[in-house]
């Protein structure tokens, strides 16, 4: 990680986000459209002043987020499986994008605000305790493991919590099912403690709790650009980036 994205990133733990500052650029165009509105005779009746919006795109189509929630709810939809179960990912992207289309049984150890949408039904758990939901023959944790146990989303401190929710995951998935996890990926692992791990991205597939019970069906991934990389191998991209992320599909073996 450069110089610059590492200060930028422990100002804005602070509270402080440099790219409000540096928005700042764009008050003369605002001053100046401003003069334009009442030129022609608008009414202002509040200032609400937005700088930062001058130099933004039409959307971003690139990032974490971004590729692995579409990548894997592209992949649920062309397996439809009868059942699908989410742990622990972001709400207002993949478990909503599911959705849209199907059922989706949500688990997260925070609360959720009760929905209007008749498919998203939400159980709250702690994954790093071993539940009894049943299995079902599709599970999702998109983002999420590598935060178990750090104790940053009311969490108990657990220097193992990465492992024994990947454990119970496994457990939740029923034989021939499949399981999509995504973490963090970088050149070695590391604890960035409060806010993740990152992982070497051949680590998840080699741990025992994974390799004893399921096989890498694919591996997929996003680089330091936020962009994404389909039908790769985890070995062959270790070492290549410093926060990527990984995005695994594994089958659970018939024993």
């Amino acid at each position: 990680m450069n110089i610059a994205r590492l200060a930028a990133r422990s100002l804005m733990s602070f509270g402080f986000d440099p790219r409000k500052l540096a928005a700042w650029r764009h008050y003369p165009l605002y001053r100046k459209q401003r003069a334009e509105w009442r030129r022609q005779g608008g009414k202002i009746d509040r200032t609400f002043r937005i700088l930062s919006d001058y130099a933004d795109s039409a959307g971003s189509a690139r990032g974490h987020y971004f590729h692995q929630d579409l990548l894997v709810a592209r992949l649920v939809h062309e397996d439809a499986p009868k059942r699908h179960l989410d742990i622990g990912s972001r709400v207002d992207g993949f478990v909503a994008h599911l959705a849209a289309f199907r059922p989706v049984e949500v688990v997260d150890v925070r609360p959720l605000p009760p929905s209007p949408h008749p498919n998203i039904t939400f159980l709250q758990a702690d994954l790093m305790q071993p539940q009894e939901l049943g299995q079902a023959d599709s599970v999702s944790c998109l983002h999420a493991i590598e935060h178990f146990g750090l104790g940053r989303y009311t969490d108990p401190v657990d220097v193992d919590g990465h492992l024994k929710g990947i454990t119970n995951l496994a457990a939740l998935v029923a034989t021939g099912g499949r399981l999509y996890l995504s973490v963090p990926i970088g050149r070695r692992d590391e604890v960035q403690f409060n806010a993740h791990r990152v992982f070497d991205p051949r680590t998840i597939p080699a741990l025992e709790c994974i390799s004893s019970v399921m096989a890498l069906e694919r591996f997929d991934y996003v680089d330091d650009a936020g962009m994404l990389h389909t039908g790769a191998l985890p070995g062959d991209v270790a070492g290549s980036f410093d926060y990527g992320c990984g995005i695994y599909t594994f089958r659970k073996r018939r024993r």
